[in-house]
């Protein structure tokens, strides 16, 4: 059989580039379920997988966990997920037939979905889908030693696509900002994460931030249509993502999304230009595999129709999935940016009577601003849950309405998981007498401000989180009456 129609020439190499970037993510993902979950999801954690289990069948989330939940499970298969993806990443689907390359991509497919489906609130992210989707057409992209599936990799560019335009289309439809050119006037100073170049993207001049949002709109709204056009024009397409991509990675924390979109980009360039292009193609693939492949493209196909009246539509929403294996989904971010930032700032004394002159000393988290003279740290692509949901607590009381309590116990009676996932406890692992969370508005220090005190923030209290609580017999918190 001639396979002509079938295989990609000429992308051998960025194949191959792109399995192992998406390894490496991976492992990343992996590395963040491992280090985080009995805080989050554990027995203990702040919103339990068994009881989630309860409440949602296998059916409405597809999970390894339906099976079996235990804390120790778990941590096998975060785990195991870590280790065959680190294989996976130094090329051990390239040493073994197609069948065997097609289920050792599978496997992180597989545990990788377990986690997300039963991750609630924590897994609620768009780049957790993105990865899913990624993943799952990377099973079908065959091992080193066969050719390019051509059908596969147009589905990468559909996916690239989808991710590009959607995100460009919902700011042109979303907050005005993006239509006069200034949402980057507020956009690097109450983004979810800033890093440690964030203060200076915020001082840039005005002409600077207009520019940046311009060819922003060009990034995401012209760019992706020429994703699909014949080279060299996609692979200057494809440069063009990894560009603004990377600008974006300079410019603040967003996990893992940004570097998965730029892995998506090199399978659109043209394996030629890289030095490690093959001297001969590699052999055709198997009749079976071309058949799986074809029907892989005809299951993507039929989905696409919900993320295509997503984008045509005029109620064009965010990072949706439309089916439990988040596969073909809707991608998006910033269709509105806020104006100002509030951080919740958590806070407990061991003083046993509260008044004028009691002390209490601030938690630190890893990753989200507290400390105003505290640099934003790098933390992407690593991922913390806790400080991203933080953020948005402190947007809308919702959005920690189930965890937030959870978490002012676990603090409260001094719970190593969770102090694990703080930067400094100033209790040394002891539990406060009294806790509480208030709201803080902050902004960026002044050139001059910077200069003067050496600060990278300034705040100031606006507001109470949760009142001052303390715990009862029974082990939750209950709020204390403050002192007249």
């Amino acid at each position: 059989m001639h396979w002509d129609w079938f295989t990609a020439d000429g992308y051998w190499a960025s194949r191959l580039l792109f399995q192992k970037l998406l390894a490496a993510i991976y492992v990343v993902a992996f590395v963040c379920a491992a280090n985080q979950f009995r805080a989050l999801l554990g027995r203990r954690g702040l919103l339990p997988i068994p009881e989630f289990l309860r409440r949602v069948s296998a059916r409405e989330a597809p999970s390894l966990f339906h099976w079996h939940y235990s804390d120790r499970f778990f941590a096998v298969v975060a785990g195991t997920g870590i280790a065959v993806s680190a294989a996976l990443l130094l090329g051990a689907a390239d040493r073994v037939p197609v069948w065997a390359a097609l289920l050792l991509w599978a496997v992180p497919w597989v545990l990788y979905l377990s986690i997300v489906n039963v991750g609630q609130a924590w897994y609620s992210f768009g780049w957790e889908s993105l990865l899913l989707e990624a993943g799952f057409l990377a099973i079908f992209l065959g091992p080193a030693h066969t050719a390019v599936p051509l059908p596969i990799l147009l589905l990468l560019v559909w996916l690239l696509f989808r991710v590009e335009f959607g995100a460009g289309l919902i700011k042109l439809r979303g907050d005005r900002c993006w239509r006069d050119l200034t949402c980057l006037h507020y956009h690097h100073e109450t983004q979810p994460m800033p890093g440690p170049l964030s203060w200076y993207f915020h001082h840039a001049p005005g002409w600077a931030h207009r520019a940046e949002v311009l060819a922003n709109h060009v990034a995401q709204l012209v760019v992706p249509f020429v994703l699909f056009a014949p080279q060299p024009a996609a692979t200057v397409a494809a440069c063009l993502v990894l560009v603004t991509q990377g600008w974006l990675v300079l410019s603040g924390n967003f996990a893992w999304l940004n570097v998965l979109t730029m892995a998506l980009a090199v399978p659109v360039i043209d394996g030629r230009l890289w030095p490690w292009a093959p001297p001969e193609p590699p052999a055709d693939p198997p009749l079976w595999y071309g058949a799986v492949v074809l029907a892989v493209t005809a299951l993507v196909v039929v989905l696409s129709y919900w993320p295509v009246r997503n984008l045509i539509g005029r109620g064009q929403v965010m990072n949706t999935t439309y089916n439990r294996w988040h596969l073909v989904n809707s991608y998006g971010a910033f269709g509105s940016v806020t104006r100002d930032r509030y951080e919740v700032i958590i806070e407990g004394t061991a003083d046993a009577h509260l008044g004028d002159d009691t002390v209490w000393r601030e938690y630190e988290f890893k990753g989200k601003p507290g400390d105003p003279y505290r640099r934003p740290p790098q933390i992407a692509p690593y991922h913390l849950r806790l400080d991203w949901m933080l953020w948005f607590a402190s947007l809308s009381s919702r959005y920690g309405g189930r965890w937030l309590p959870a978490l002012a116990t676990r603090l409260l009676d001094g719970d190593p998981t969770v102090r694990r996932l703080l930067r400094h406890d100033p209790f040394d692992g002891e539990p406060p007498r009294f806790l509480r969370a208030r709201l803080f508005h902050y902004r960026f220090t002044t050139r001059t401000e910077r200069r003067e005190t050496g600060a990278w923030w300034v705040r100031e209290p606006v507001g109470t989180v949760l009142r001052t609580s303390r715990l009862a017999p029974d082990g939750t918190p209950i709020p204390v009456p403050l002192p007249d």
